[in-house]
């Protein structure tokens, strides 16, 4: 399982490159763009092809659930408590019939000990990070983990074995496709790379 992260600041022809990529194949899209508004991630929505509206997770404004055909919500770490505190309401409010939910954690024992199972959890940075200077691998290995955990930080076409070999159940992939100048070609490595090592 592969799933990319939209980059955090825009990038030059970025809804065109999306659009390949997902008509290559990718079938989870994290929409994390922390610093648009509402309209803004109705407007970026809207610019992506209806037909791929299903495959796309969105990490802020929840609420976009009830007015596109999404795939599900995500919770960054620091939303996560107060969720956890109060499910019953915050569901009631959206229309998650057959929609994902996920959760970040870059905790071992955080993810362990959580409360709520979520249908997949991030865990990073499992190797030093592309897109973010400074965040230094920690080498998590989760075989012991009895969830389903996707690894985050680092994920290059050659390493993705480590990762399956580290216990985890797919990848969360952001710097290697975006600032790569062939994209759709990366994700498809990495997809048959995946794809072979889980054989």
């Amino acid at each position: 399982m592969i799933i990319l992260i939209a980059p955090e600041g825009d990038i030059s022809n970025e809804i065109d490159k999306l659009n390949q990529l997902f008509k290559a194949g990718v079938a989870c899209f994290h929409l994390r763009k922390p610093k648009k508004n509402y309209q803004e991630h109705c407007h970026y929505l809207n610019q992506i092809d209806r037909k791929y509206h299903n495959r796309i997770v969105v990490h802020s404004f929840h609420e976009l659930i009830n007015n596109f055909d999404l795939k599900g919500i995500h919770f960054p770490e620091q939303r996560r408590q107060n969720f956890i505190k109060d499910v019953g309401t915050y569901y009631s409010q959206l229309n998650m019939k057959n929609k994902t939910v996920s959760s970040s954690f870059h905790k071992i024992a955080m993810l362990k000990n959580c409360p709520f199972v979520f249908d997949y959890h991030f865990l990073s940075p499992v190797f030093s990070s592309i897109s973010k200077q400074g965040y230094k691998g920690r080498g998590f290995n989760v075989n012991q983990i009895h969830k389903k955990v996707i690894g985050m930080g680092g994920v290059t076409v050659e390493n993705l074995i480590e990762f399956k070999r580290l216990g985890f159940q797919g990848v969360g992939v952001l710097g290697s496709i975006w600032n790569s100048k062939e994209p759709v070609n990366i994700f498809k490595k990495m997809k048959d790379q995946w794809n072979t090592s889980t054989k």
